[in-house]
């Protein structure tokens, strides 16, 4: 039987960002330093493939500090790329907890940011999703109080701060650059002497992934976006791709989670990754679509990434294996 031919659009750059890989990387090399267990609090990053690979090598995910029994506070403890409260290494230091901390350098950025506002005066605004881990470790930066949480247009045109003219705004890394624009500017409407952070807060990785995105939209019978439904970066890319012109979005962890009789008839299908899904899943859904389909890949670059963010020092005289590589860069 002939098959139907099909383009996949396929973005770039997609799936892994440099914090993704310095943090899993940060996880692989204290295993192989400090051997198993190595304890992990929260998931790493946003993905179920991951965090089982990680399983395997001999980390273990818990969600508080207090899960960790008392003969295995010598192993170290991770903190996930999303960052973490002031409390959480404050409460590692009074339990004798090693830690190490995997922050993205970006999230740690805006937690800087959030902190430059308050030394001056000013009262955060913050332009997140209530609840997301990197919202709550940028709130748990400064004193209870001092940041109130904007979430939508709606929201902006609510608040009531005791002070309108000493005002500064920081936003969560990882949201859509079209809906953080809109509120920013409700805002500014509202609050003009409000202060901007003194560098862009959503991260690089977001904004190219989210503009290839756009680039191979238009005209998509389907665009698939492969990430996990707790990932706000991978949720943004399904709401830019139905925004840009493709007919549906649809988020995805596995090739098995395609709802195949629902898409039989289409012609063009974008495919992109959110930064925390590994290449290796991209990989398994285009040979999945190729059982299926005639299948040509047009490639959709919009940008090159040669962004690097170190490990811990304290990590830096271990050597990873090429298998260990592979699975840090997410090709195994």
């Amino acid at each position: 039987m002939m098959k139907r031919p099909l383009t996949i659009r396929l973005c770039g750059p997609r799936g892994f960002c440099a914090g993704v890989d310095r943090a899993i990387q940060i996880v692989v090399l204290a295993l192989k330093k400090y051997g198993a267990p190595v304890y992990v609090r929260h998931e790493i990053v946003h993905n179920r493939y991951v965090v089982e690979g990680l399983q395997a090598r001999g980390a273990v995910f818990v969600e508080e500090l207090d899960e960790i029994p008392p003969e295995h506070h010598a192993q170290p403890v991770v903190f996930s790329a999303h960052g973490v409260p002031k409390s959480v290494p404050a409460d590692a230091e009074a339990r004798n907890l090693f830690y190490l901390d995997a922050t993205c350098p970006l999230v740690s950025k805006v937690h800087k940011q959030a902190m430059r506002h308050q030394r001056q005066g000013r009262h955060v605004l913050l332009i997140g999703h209530a609840g997301h881990p990197e919202v709550i470790g940028t709130m748990g930066q400064l004193p209870e109080g001092a940041v109130t949480l904007v979430e939508t247009e709606e929201d902006a045109a609510r608040i009531q701060p005791a002070d309108p003219a000493a005002l500064g705004f920081v936003t969560q890394t990882t949201l859509s650059v079209e809906d953080t624009a809109g509120i920013i500017s409700a805002l500014q409407a509202r609050f003009p002497q409000m202060q901007a952070p003194a560098a862009e807060s959503i991260c690089y990785a977001t904004t190219n992934r989210q503009d290839a995105v756009k680039e191979a939209a238009p005209g998509a019978d389907l665009f698939l976006i492969v990430g996990a439904p707790n990932s706000s970066n991978s949720m943004r890319l399904v709401e830019v791709a139905e925004r840009a012109g493709a007919k549906r979005g649809l988020l995805v962890q596995r090739a098995s989670e395609i709802p195949w009789d629902e898409i039989d008839d289409i012609g063009t299908l974008g495919l992109s990754a959110g930064a925390s899904a590994p290449e290796i899943i991209v990989d398994e859904i285009i040979d999945a679509f190729r059982e299926r389909f005639d299948v040509t890949v047009d490639l959709a670059v919009t940008a090159e990434e040669t962004e690097n963010f170190p490990v811990n020092r304290v990590l830096r005289d271990i050597e990873l294996t090429t298998a260990d590589m592979a699975f840090v860069n997410g090709n195994a």
